[in-house]
Order: structure tokens, then C-alpha cells, then sequence
């Protein structure tokens, strides 16, 4: 790793800790030539799958695109940015998980849909309705209802569950 200040390539690590809930390895060195000290963060270099859009084209995976969706989805909702990036995370692990190098926008929307199930019932009615493309009213209705079917997020998280958290 090169000094920041002088460009010099001996540095030594002085410490390591994990950061971002284990995704990242932070690491404080030291130059060894002009003795100051710098912090640098190590993660791994994962791949995301390609979006294949419904016409066909192909497009990389742009996080700052599924951001906007959520947050537009929860406009003017009480659900804080940690809890949106947290959402976001799953999402891209449940694409990873899948081992494909190419993820249906389909799929991709799905995974959003549960996210937001679980996070808002109105940001996720809002979403469902732009994925789904609901022409009328009674679209909203069936959904609405199934909505009120499953059970709500709060009676999710106090299930005791059989498989072990992933994170």
C-alpha cells in the first residue's frame, strides 16, 4: 500500500478491525519512511449479476437505481435510512445468492416486494402497484387484501424461526 503523503510503498499495519458488520476488514497503517498514519478499508470485489430488462437488453446492476425505487416507494413514510440500506444489502445478497451472472428485473423486483412487505405495507402497495402496473382500482383492492392475509411485520419478527439469521 503506498503513503497517501509521500508515495512511499513500506507501510506497516498497525491495527485491523472488522467494519460494516463484517463486509469490510479497516485497517490502520503507518508509513514507515514519513511516520504518518492513514486508515484504509478492505472488502471483497463480488460481481453483481446483469439486469436483463423485459424488451431483452442486458444492463449492469446500478444500486443507486434500486435506491431511488425504494425511496420513492417510501416518500413521506417513518422508515429511516439504515433501515434502507440494510434493505438494500438483502436485496443484493439475495442476487449474489442466486449464482447467476444474469437476474431477470423481474426477479429483481420480487426480491424489492418483499423487502418493502416487511418494511411499509403502503411503500410496498405504492411499489406494487408501478410493478405490477395496476390499471384500476380493483388491482389495489386484491393486493390490499392480501396484504391483509399474511401476517404484518411485526407479528413476523416476534416468529421464532426455524433456520438460522442470514446477514
Amino acid at each position: 500500500m503506498h503513503c497517501p503523503f509521500c508515495s512511499a510503498d513500506d507501510t506497516k499495519v498497525i491495527d485491523s478491525r472488522l467494519a460494516n458488520e463484517g463486509a469490510m476488514v479497516r485497517r490502520r497503517r503507518e508509513c514507515q519512511s514519513c511516520g504518518e498514519r492513514f486508515t484504509t478499508f478492505e472488502s471483497a470485489e463480488l460481481v453483481m449479476p446483469h439486469i436483463i430488462k423485459q424488451g431483452g437488453q442486458r444492463e449492469p446492476f446500478n444500486e443507486d437505481k434500486l435506491r431511488l425505487g425504494i425511496q420513492r416507494a417510501l416518500e413521506k413514510r417513518p422508515v429511516g435510512t439504515d433501515t434502507i440500506e440494510q434493505a438494500i444489502v438483502h436485496i443484493t445478497k439475495r442476487m449474489r445468492a442466486t449464482g447467476d451472472r444474469e437476474v431477470a428485473a423481474d426477479q429483481v423486483g420480487s426480491f424489492v416486494m418483499d423487502e418493502l412487505r416487511d418494511l411499509d405495507q403502503v411503500a410496498y402497495v405504492r411499489f406494487a402497484s408501478v410493478y405490477r402496473s395496476f390499471e384500476d382500482v380493483s388491482a389495489f383492492e386484491e393486493e390490499i387484501e392480501k396484504l391483509k392475509q399474511s401476517p404484518s411485520p411485526e407479528e413476523k419478527r416476534q416468529q421464532k424461526s426455524l433456520l438460522p439469521e442470514e446477514d
